[in-house]
């Protein structure tokens, strides 16, 4: 068992001085041993085999970490070992919640881009031009409806007075829109044209078409000879259209399909393509 001194002298037992044994000997047992045994300092000798025990009963004690300072060093490392198992644990609890969480995301991603496909599918289907002029054609066809174009006309009425002109302004629906014809006998254009309106009043049933000629209408020589044929529009008893010389616009050789697109042009007509 080591004692308090063997504590306090530590790894300097090595190198330990004892008195010999031997000192008090005669000289001739130093003489075979050699001269050298002696030490220099008064007849002291100084154990220098690490393996052997030293004079004096006090043995070599080996470094360990047995002391203060290897038991706090043991402490120390202790600790560290366990603050990086809460670190890595840490990490993988982190790890593990980051990973739940992008799967929780990827997921309600892959719904909303699932319904925004469906949406776009729709829409392309909603914005096809089969589509929009099928809808074009219904949401027309109950505007009239609506309105009071269901009337049908289909042909060109002859006004043969002044009273009847008025009348056929005057007593007609105000959503009815009326296309008064002023016309001379002996211009071919107006001819041309009396044939064309018949035309479009079987194809245009919902407008009244009407003509006049243009001394019952009471229109000058002037006029008669400078803005025929001419077109009157009304609607609700309001002109709404008035076109004088067409022939400025069709040239002198004009056809139904001519006139219709030119009263289409100025909103006159509606294109029966989107209704019937």
């Amino acid at each position: 068992m080591a004692t308090l001194e063997d504590k306090l002298l530590g790894e300097k037992l090595e190198y330990y001085c004892s008195s010999s044994e031997g000192e008090d000997n005669d000289d001739g047992g130093d003489d075979e041993k050699g001269s050298g045994s002696k030490g220099a300092a008064g007849g002291l000798t100084i154990n220098t085999d690490p393996n052997a025990a030293p004079a004096g009963g006090f043995r070599q004690q080996e470094s360990t970490n047995t002391g203060p300072k290897g038991v706090v060093k043991d402490w120390q490392r202790f600790k560290q070992l366990e603050a990086e198992r809460r670190d890595e644990t840490e990490r993988q609890r982190l790890a593990l919640a980051k990973k739940l969480s992008m799967t929780t995301t990827t997921t309600a991603e892959d719904e909303e881009r699932k319904r925004q496909e469906e949406l776009d599918d729709e829409l392309s289907e909603l914005m096809s031009e089969d589509f929009l002029q099928q809808y074009q054609k219904q949401r027309m066809a109950e505007m009239l409806r609506q309105t009071g174009h269901n009337q049908q006309f289909g042909t060109v009425h002859q006004l043969s007075s002044h009273g009847e002109f008025l009348a056929c302004v005057e007593q007609e629906s105000k959503h009815t829109t009326i296309i008064i014809h002023i016309y001379e006998k002996s211009l071919s254009a107006c001819s041309t044209l009396n044939k064309c309106l018949e035309t479009l009043a079987s194809d245009y049933p919902s407008i009244k078409f009407a003509k006049i000629c243009s001394s019952v209408a009471g229109m000058s020589r002037d006029f008669r000879t400078k803005g025929l044929p001419a077109l009157l529009v009304y609607k609700a008893q309001a002109v709404v259209g008035n076109f004088v010389r067409l022939t400025d616009d069709l040239s002198d050789d004009f056809f139904a399909s001519d006139v219709e697109s030119f009263l289409i042009e100025h909103g006159i007509l509606v294109d029966r393509a989107l209704y019937t």
